[in-house]
């Protein structure tokens, strides 16, 4: 099968931006991506640049962008992604390109390291030999285990790409390893340092990480983890937090007593800043404009269908929490 693949190319010492290169391809049957990458390098262009390692979907070197989306190239089949005879290869977004589909990693490792990615015992514990874990334990982190640190979902983050401070997809599935391992001793010092600006409540839930990620490792559960238990461990002075639990008291009611089974959107807003002047003053902006385009929500929240099935739902999860505590 003969294919077109688009390619991108550039040098960072002699382009001032990237364009994209024609190559007539026979794809061999069973072929994955990054066979086809090599034989266009091995027979067509000895100039073509990219990453590749291991060719087994372990090391995560060839991580690129197919048709717009993160993929590991050797994890692809080429004959899934060729759409109409065409296919479009780019280098990962959201990171500097140094030459064709080489990007600069260095913001990605950066990143990762803001995490403390390794685990810190408790030193003044003492233990004949290696430090146990259950298996139960083990399963809580299991998942996060499995990172390649391909770079894929840092690629596709929406966040990222208005907000480079933010932590990324990647580093935060990595700091729920060991958030939750048993063995570590900094759980509380990493929980109060993910809950700042820029930490998990910066994602905004697109699931491109997860849907992205070519493992089992899917950052959005592992963000979801992390704020869950950063809500149970008391880490709620922030932002992020105060807007769960202001949508909780909101639809559900205080503490599981009450609850209109609506969304208060007079109440989250200043719910979510807190009870401090700035917070307050930083809603006055986007509240005049909303005033003036007549979009500013009523002061009674108007009643929607079926009400009493969202009220229904909310008292049988309270009950259900209040069992699980005894």
């Amino acid at each position: 099968m003969g294919a077109k693949f688009f390619v991108s190319r550039y040098n960072s010492e002699v382009d001032a931006k990237a364009h994209l290169q024609e190559f007539t391809v026979v794809v061999p049957k069973g072929a994955t991506l990054l066979d086809c990458l090599n034989i266009i390098k091995w027979e067509q262009d000895g100039t073509f640049s990219f990453r590749m390692s291991c060719r087994s979907a372990i090391c995560g070197s060839c991580a690129v962008r197919v048709n717009g989306h993160a993929r590991l190239a050797c994890k692809t089949q080429a004959a899934d992604v060729i759409v109409d005879g065409e296919v479009t290869i780019e280098p990962l977004g959201n990171l500097p390109v140094i030459r064709d589909l080489i990007v600069d990693l260095e913001p990605f490792w950066e990143s990762l390291e803001r995490v403390k990615p390794w685990l810190v015992p408790d030193e003044t514990k003492k233990f004949d030999r290696e430090r146990l874990q259950s298996h139960h334990d083990q399963l809580k982190i299991d998942a996060a285990s499995t990172c390649i640190m391909c770079g894929s979902c840092y690629s596709d983050c929406n966040v990222l790409n208005v907000d480079k401070m933010f932590l990324g997809p990647a580093s935060l599935a990595k700091a729920q390893r060991f958030v939750f391992d048993t063995r570590d001793s900094e759980k509380e010092a990493r929980l109060d340092f993910l809950s700042q600006v820029n930490g998990m409540w910066d994602c905004t839930h697109c699931a491109e990480c997860s849907t992205r990620c070519p493992t089992e490792a899917k950052p959005l559960e592992r963000i979801i983890e992390l704020r869950q238990e950063a809500v149970n461990s008391g880490f709620t002075n922030n932002n992020g937090a105060r807007h769960v639990l202001g949508f909780r008291e909101s639809i559900g009611g205080f503490k599981g007593k009450g609850g209109g089974g609506m969304l208060n959107e007079n109440y989250l807003p200043l719910r979510s800043v807190g009870l401090s002047l700035g917070g307050m003053l930083s809603l006055l902006p986007v509240g005049i404009r909303m005033i003036m385009r007549g979009k500013n929500p009523p002061m009674i929240p108007h009643i929607i269908d079926k009400i009493g099935e969202v009220r229904k739902m909310f008292r049988r999860f309270d009950e259900y929490r209040k069992e699980g505590e005894k």
